[in-house]
């Protein structure tokens, strides 16, 4: 570190910032990397070193950083108005927003909610399952509680976390949650009924069926990530899971809301994961890609259904009591459009497959390093778990650290990548070149190595 600046913006913000997710003590006595700008999938810190974006600057990111069309189309949009209030008011760039997303989304997704982050998006969500049974007739009023998986991530506000299912993240405030059934997750590496899958005939899911099915009378909504558990360390759902999930929700007339936050514009490889089983929810939340990881924007999408249940006169007090000072913010809203044009234009969807394959074929040597338990991924979302013993699956103890030194291993190498736990994390921008791909691959091959057989920043944790 020999730029005086640098260090003069690591003594502030050690100085100042609380970091999310962060154990600050170690923050303190570690030298962070600042960030000041981004070239394509590159970011450049203030010592002018430069790295590969592998988290897609924390699964943000579709094309990567300074797209031309997308600056271009938040500068005209900074010359009209930067915010106006959504409360009685609209907007072009939202009302051009709303009719790009329900022309996408899953048939029968026809309304759009705007709130600012996948955590509120998913709020919404269940706030709207939860009040829409409270405004039918009959016995459906019962159906107050909601059915979600195990190790399960929706975000961060009280009701995500209630049908969040992380024992790490969520343990402390179970005193500040509402109940939620739960069923468990798809991890089939580390399958509790030490089934297989094909064989198995998706018995998890199976499991999740008779949870709807016993709670079905009480269940406001079951909630999932399709396709993909992030935060969970990337467990990826066996083909067919979801739709069986869809079908048991269905059978007992339970809402069903897919969290895409995470998953959606491309990440799994269609617009949207729930396409790949033709599964389409009654309430779905997105955010992440939606702007192209310029600006905080999120939508919570409903059925005509649903919407029609909070129709009435103003003393029916149907109305949905949610809002954000920033709701269906114009610059956010014009960075999206301009996002799903390019998305569009460049046929990103179409030509997924291709980058797909590179991904794939650069991860295949991965899979055989010794620490390596398994590589999981779906489209470009990618998890390398890490063992101490991949015989018998044992593994790192939580206190080493494993996946955070190989993070540091692979930024002396020139990628930033993110441990979750011990497993590793790859989530490049759709836009990533296929030489680019392979580069960061490399990089997190090496980094796995240099931490798990050299001993690599062996004086990390304990």
């Amino acid at each position: 570190m020999t730029n005086p600046r640098t260090r003069e913006l690591i003594e502030k913000d050690k100085r100042h910032i609380w970091h999310p997710f962060t154990q600050m003590a170690d923050w303190l006595k570690e030298t962070p990397l600042i960030i000041e700008r981004g070239e394509g999938c590159r970011l450049i810190d203030t010592e002018g070193n430069s790295y590969l974006d592998g988290v897609s600057s924390l699964w943000v990111t579709v094309h990567g950083h300074r797209v031309p069309g997308i600056d271009q189309a938040v500068r005209e949009q900074l010359d009209r108005m930067a915010h106006s209030t959504f409360l009685g008011l609209s907007h072009p760039p939202a009302i051009e927003l709303a009719e790009r997303l329900t022309a996408i989304a899953p048939g029968g997704l026809t309304r759009v909610f705007y709130s600012d982050s996948g955590s509120t998006a998913v709020e919404i969500a269940l706030k709207m399952a939860y009040q829409y049974w409270r405004q039918v007739e009959g016995p459906d009023t019962r159906r107050t509680g909601f059915g979600a998986l195990g190790e399960a991530y929706h975000g961060d506000t009280i009701g995500s976390v209630s049908v969040g299912g992380i024992e790490l993240f969520h343990a402390t405030y179970k005193q500040l949650l509402f109940n939620a059934w739960r069923a468990p997750p798809p991890y089939c590496y580390r399958c509790p009924w030490g089934k297989s899958f094909p064989s198995c005939n998706l018995h998890c899911a199976d499991e999740a069926a008779r949870l709807i099915a016993l709670r079905g009378p009480e269940m406001a909504a079951f909630i999932i990530e399709p396709l993909v558990q992030g935060a969970a360390g990337m467990i990826t759902q066996p083909p067919g899971y979801l739709s069986r999930i869809a079908g048991a929700c269905a059978s007992q007339g339970v809402l069903l809301i897919c969290d895409e936050v995470a998953t959606g514009f491309g990440r799994t490889g269609t617009m949207f994961a729930v396409e790949q089983e033709d599964v389409r929810p009654d309430l779905m939340a997105v955010a992440k890609g939606l702007t192209g990881g310029y600006l905080p924007l999120a939508a919570t999408l409903a059925s005509e259904t649903i919407f029609e249940g909070f129709l009435g006169s103003f003393s029916s007090r149907r109305t949905l009591f949610h809002g954000h000072s920033y709701t269906a913010n114009p610059l956010a809203c014009a960075a999206a459009n301009a996002n799903l044009e390019l998305m569009k234009s460049e046929r990103m969807i179409e030509t997924s497959p291709s980058r797909e394959a590179v991904l794939a074929g650069a991860l295949e040597p991965v899979s055989a390093l010794p620490h390596v338990g398994e590589v999981r991924r779906r489209g470009f979302m990618v998890g390398i778990e890490l063992v101490a013993d991949k015989s018998t699956r044992a593994e790192y103890p939580y206190g080493a650290r494993m996946g955070h030194r190989v993070t540091l291993a692979a930024r002396r190498r020139g990628a930033i990548i993110r441990p979750l736990g011990n497993v590793i994390v790859l989530m490049p921008p759709l836009g990533m070149t296929a030489e680019e791909l392979r580069e960061l691959v490399s990089i997190t091959r090496e980094a796995i190595q240099a931490v798990t057989e050299a001993g690599e920043f062996a004086e990390i944790g304990g």
